[in-house]
């Protein structure tokens, strides 16, 4: 769900970790709807007979078709600012592949905002660490440090 908060609220939320997402269960027909889109028909990905020799046991998604997703999730933890007219996606600071997310699984993502500051008069940089949990694993499929702005009126 999405907070809208004004520019005096910002500080009260630097710092605020997120509840989790929804979970999402990656079938393989997404993985294989990724693996057109971006080139990548790699046998790891699209192929289960083979997938099953190797040391996964099955199919796994692609690293990147994770990062893709954190559009999805964001729209659950999202903080707006009011008057926020545009959103821009500007990178990464830290991103890290830690565990293979394994065809079917469930996976949901949690975020701490680490920074919100104006740059530019009306422009906000928000710096957010996201992390996608696979559910059953200890371990998370990746991590990083998600960097956006907000232009406001």
């Amino acid at each position: 769900m999405t907070t809208t908060i004004t520019v005096a609220e910002i500080a009260d939320y630097i710092g605020f970790e997120t509840e989790p997402t929804d979970w999402l269960t990656i079938a393989q027909e997404q993985i294989n709807q990724f693996a057109d889109c971006t080139l990548d028909q790699q046998f790891i990905h699209t192929d289960p007979v083979k997938a099953k020799e190797t040391m996964f046991g099955s199919t796994i998604a692609h690293g990147f078709l994770s990062v893709s997703l954190l559009s999805h999730f964001a729209e659950q933890y999202s903080i707006v600012i009011e008057g926020c007219f545009m959103g821009i996606n500007y990178g990464f600071d830290k991103l890290r592949f830690l565990t293979p997310v394994k065809v079917n699984s469930r996976i949901r993502a949690r975020a701490k905002y680490l920074k919100i500051e104006e740059t530019k008069p009306g422009q906000y940089q928000f710096n957010v660490a996201v992390t996608i949990e696979i559910e059953g694993s200890d371990r998370p499929a990746l991590a990083c440090e998600w960097l956006s702005l907000q232009m406001v009126q």
